[in-house]
């Protein structure tokens, strides 16, 4: 096995130009039953899928958080966003997350999996954390999305602190919200590709 590249700095990173993500053509906020039912087919249709959620955020030592207040999931073409508020969302939620035949894969999965837990009561199956996958091949350090992006795509994906910390719990969510979202599990999932066409036996898809 060759050994790893070394992660691009800060600096080069913030040279790099411009990752283009899904645009809000492309992103699918489910609201009514059906979109809700539109959404299940065509992710039950692929094989594998970008995954992540979002909460609001907590700010004070012991605070408990409420989350997972919005799920995201992302085919090659198009994101599916699922709020926890609208109830029509939650029989096909559950049902992608609990399908075994569907890899959802993400990055620093550990905590979205509790808090799933915590809120519905079952165990997603199928998840790929993209942090084994590089720790497999070599890394040592914890690599996310910006830098995994930086590194396979020489691409810089930005990160906004004012949107990572916003209020996600909303009942409308901002059109830079939602599009951050969207491309945290796109992200994910052209990253689950690149690491697995170079390295084919590193990266195989597993269940918990």
């Amino acid at each position: 096995m060759h050994a790893p590249q070394t992660p691009p700095s800060k600096i080069e990173i913030a040279e790099m130009e411009l990752f283009e993500g899904l645009s809000m053509e492309r992103i699918v906020l489910v609201k009514t039953n059906a979109q809700a039912a539109a959404a299940l087919e065509d992710l039950m249709n692929a094989r594998v899928v970008g995954f992540d959620t979002e909460s609001k955020p907590t700010f004070f030592k012991g605070q408990k958080s409420e989350g997972p207040h919005l799920f995201q999931f992302a085919t090659l073409e198009r994101a599916y966003l699922f709020q926890i508020h609208i109830e029509e969302a939650h029989p096909p939620l559950i049902q992608v997350l609990k399908e075994p035949r569907l890899s959802k894969v993400g990055f620093g999965l550990g905590g979205d999996m509790r808090q799933i837990h915590q809120k519905f009561g079952i165990r997603p199956a199928a998840t790929a954390d993209l942090d084994r996958t590089f720790r497999q091949i070599g890394y040592k350090n914890a690599i996310g999305a910006k830098t995994a992006i930086a590194m396979l795509f020489q691409r810089k994906l930005v990160k906004s602190k004012s949107v990572t910390t916003s209020n996600w719990a909303a009942r409308e969510l901002t059109e830079k919200q939602l599009i951050y979202a969207a491309n945290d599990a796109y992200a994910a999932l052209l990253v689950h590709h690149a690491l697995r066409d170079r390295q084919p036996s590193q990266t195989q898809d597993h269940a918990p």
